[in-house]
């Protein structure tokens, strides 16, 4: 062997040891699936090709696959976690424990091979682990072929048949699902509740199913001329059609069938397509299509603010249970009042950002999720219904604030399945996750916060973010460290209170004292109104090591006052202005930072005498 090709083997050798360790890789997958329903007994035949990569450093010499299904069943852990919790979710209950056999979801796996060779594999629950016959190496692709025999269960949760609001079909987690290796390794958690994690890839599924149902679902139609949308006189009841559905870059694949779907449909000026299929009636008909304009306005505020959605085409399907996200389509109530289901499909289309393009693992990370959508949806409703509100994250201030205050607060780094109670999953996952965002946005500055959010869709969309990406991200955009933010934000249940503690003359000069009562510091503003006009005083933390800029709209008024350093409980603020020619102080006028006492907040208010005793 020469010297010259054993240099480029150490060199090539040496660049794959540095990406391992120091760079991001992710998983690929390519899924075939060819799906033969039968729904006289709901139940389904699917043949499965699954061609996965492995771009990790690691060999590896065995899988899991998720089987969702299996957790519609007696005894399940879903089962025993929805009637054993604090606080059980109503819509679960007790439902799935007196489900009867002809009622159940089910997976169960005929054959399966890797490259043409039996695997071995084992089932527990909602997990199968398979034993490959061969170690699948670096950089190296393997196919897995997959019989596999499924029953749809009665509608409990996301997923099912014959639901309340008589939709046939929302067929979601509904396939075994080949589970996510990553820098943190396996994610085969058991379907226990909530939230998901998958690998990118493309999707080719065939669906054979009686003629008379109208199918949606994720990806683009690739025989729209061969499928028929319900009976015609010249259609037996008994042929069956054969939909084509693809596509590319997604994470997972969701999909609805019902006889009575009505089909909308909209472009927007680029080209995107947005698709909507509700039940036929009067009534959903008329609300359905009023809701077609307010579903154009939201993605073109998120392209806007948030980053272009990068597919061709959006569906917004009635599932008939609540809301929940898939890409390229969302599956949500049909009923109830127009706001309501504004909201909710503004919320859930969100989630294709937040989930569907910026894939973060929810099971560990949920309020990456729930929290950015959160935080996007109260901006876009506030946009569409014209409400000005100063702050749109008031809201979720609130939900959070109440959470902490009533003892049952956890640390917004708990696993999505392991809260103790699912309110505290709920006002954490949404609205602590929500607030972290807001609050960033008064750390960094308004107009670098949205510079680096958008940056931060552009640099990860179609990956796997965790929260010290998106850390980075803002840290580069503002020149700032943040770790002091996210960590006591994310890792803890330290909370913020501030207070005006005394107000006082010196001379021409007015003196404020201002008191750190909670555990967690923030860098502050105050305003000032006083008979001369109003002035803001910024107060950044010393550890923050750097400072945000003024607001154009006030920046002639800004005043930067000096560090704050987190562990002094006092900072004074000397005024050139005279005590009595003020007429009010306010911390946080922008309503920024979660503070869970407000009455100290302002001066003449609250727990403040003026003068001061």
């Amino acid at each position: 062997m020469t010297k010259r090709l054993l240099l480029l083997l150490f060199i090539g050798a040496a660049s794959f040891a540095s990406s391992a360790q120091d760079g991001y890789w992710q998983q690929n997958v390519n899924y075939c699936m060819d799906i033969d329903f039968n729904a006289e007994n709901h139940t389904f035949q699917g043949a499965q090709s699954l061609v996965y990569t492995n771009n990790s450093p690691d060999t590896l010499d065995h899988v899991f696959y998720h089987l969702y299904f299996n957790a519609f069943q007696p005894g399940s852990m879903m089962d025993v976690r929805s009637r054993t919790i604090a606080d059980p979710d109503p819509r679960i209950a007790d439902r799935i424990n007196n489900l009867q056999p002809n009622e159940i979801g089910f997976h169960k796996i005929e054959k399966l091979t890797q490259d043409g060779e039996k695997v071995t594999f084992s089932v527990e629950g909602t997990v199968a682990e398979v034993q490959l016959a061969q170690p699948l190496l670096p950089r190296k692709s393997t196919t897995f072929e997959m019989k596999f025999n499924s029953q749809v269960p009665i509608q409990i949760r996301r997923s099912g048949r014959n639901n309340e609001e008589g939709v046939d079909y929302t067929l979601t987690q509904w396939y075994p699902k080949l589970a996510e290796y990553d820098r943190d390794g396996w994610h085969s958690e058991p379907y226990v509740s909530r939230e998901f994690h998958g690998v990118f890839g493309t999707f080719e599924v065939d669906i054979t199913i009686d003629s008379k149902y109208t199918l949606a679902g994720t990806g683009i139609v690739q025989n729209p001329n061969e499928v028929g949308h319900g009976y015609s006189e010249t259609t037996p009841a008994s042929e069956k059609t054969t939909w084509k559905f693809k596509a590319e870059n997604v994470h997972d694949f969701a999909w609805a069938a019902d006889a009575e779907y009505t089909h909308l449909q909209s472009t927007l000026s680029n080209g995107t397509e947005l698709h909507f299929f509700h039940r036929n009636d009067s009534i959903i008909n008329q609300s359905w299509t009023r809701l077609v304009p307010f579903t154009e306005q939201l993605f073109n505020i998120m392209n806007d603010k948030f980053g272009v959605y990068p597919y061709a085409q959006f569906s917004v399907i009635q599932g008939g249970d609540g809301g929940m996200e898939y890409p390229m389509c969302t599956m949500i109530s049909g009923t109830g009042s127009f706001g309501g289901l504004v909201s909710v499909t503004v919320h859930e289309a969100i989630h294709n950002w937040y989930y569907g393009v910026l894939a973060s693992n929810e099971q560990k990370y949920p309020w990456m999720d729930e929290g950015f959508t959160t935080f996007a949806q109260n901006i876009v409703l506030d946009s569409l219904f014209k409400r000005n509100n100063l702050n749109p994250q008031e809201r979720s201030q609130r939900s959070y604030i109440s959470n902490a205050l009533s003892g049952k607060e956890e640390p917004l780094s708990t696993g999505a399945d392991y809260y103790e109670t699912n309110r505290a999953y709920g006002s954490n996952a949404y609205s602590k996750g929500c607030v972290f965002l807001d609050q960033l946005s008064g750390i960094v500055g308004q107009e670098t916060f949205d510079q680096a959010i958008m940056r931060y869709f552009n640099q990860w969309k179609f990956k796997h973010p965790t929260p010290l990406d998106f850390k980075r991200i803002m840290e580069k955009a503002s020149n700032m460290e943040l770790d002091w933010y996210f960590d006591a934000w994310i890792g803890t249940t330290k909370t913020i209170d501030y207070g005006i503690h005394t107000v006082t003359s010196s001379g021409k000069k007015t003196i404020i004292e201002i008191q750190r009562i909670g555990s967690l510091a923030m860098p502050l503003e105050l305003k000032v109104t006083s008979e001369k006009g109003v002035q803001y005083s910024y107060i950044p933390l010393e550890i923050m090591r750097g400072a945000k800029p003024a607001p154009n709209e006030i920046s002639k008024d800004w005043k930067q006052e000096n560090d704050w350093p987190w562990a002094y409980p006092f900072y004074r603020v000397e005024l050139t202005i005279p005590f009595e020619s003020i007429k009010r102080i306010e911390l946080d006028p922008f309503q920024k930072i979660a503070d869970l006492d407000s009455k100290n907040d302002a001066f003449p208010s609250g727990n403040i005498s003026f003068p001061p005793k």
